[in-house]
């Protein structure tokens, strides 16, 4: 089948061909892991282990993004992240906010499936240290 050219309603040129004939399109473990890391990193309360080589220096805060490893079965991705969460919270909730987010911004921006997430919670960091003090 040839493929024409089309313009559409913004003037921009395109394909008549239908996408699945045009060719393939991969999008490799590390950019979805990274595009996770964001997505993980825009969700409140969570934060990441951070710096450091080897765990020495490494500091936990919430001005990076947490750690993404993921891996690509075809059109599906299974992701493992190991974050930070403030607490007191309902961790139920923020994995639930954080799972759920993750999922669509990686299904939204790389038409992949995502098949599971596997979370780790490696460390809490209280919400106020002042407030702990107060009881004291």
């Amino acid at each position: 089948m040839a493929a024409t050219a089309v313009k559409t309603a913004s003037g921009a040129t395109g394909s008549s061909t239908p996408a699945i004939e045009r060719g393939a399109t991969t999008v490799p473990a590390k950019v979805v892991a990274r595009i996770a890391e964001q997505a993980a990193f825009e969700v409140r309360g969570v934060g990441s282990a951070a710096g450091g080589v080897l765990g020495v220096g490494a500091r936990r805060d919430f001005d990076s993004r947490p750690l993404v490893d993921a891996e690509v079965y075809g059109g599906t991705v299974v992701l493992r992240l190991d974050v930070g969460v403030t607490f007191p919270a309902h961790l139920a909730s923020v994995l639930t906010e954080l799972r759920r987010h993750v999922s669509a911004r990686v299904e939204e921006l790389t038409g992949l499936s995502v098949g599971r997430i596997d979370v780790t919670v490696s460390w809490l960091r209280p919400a106020s240290t002042s407030a702990r003090r107060e009881l004291l």
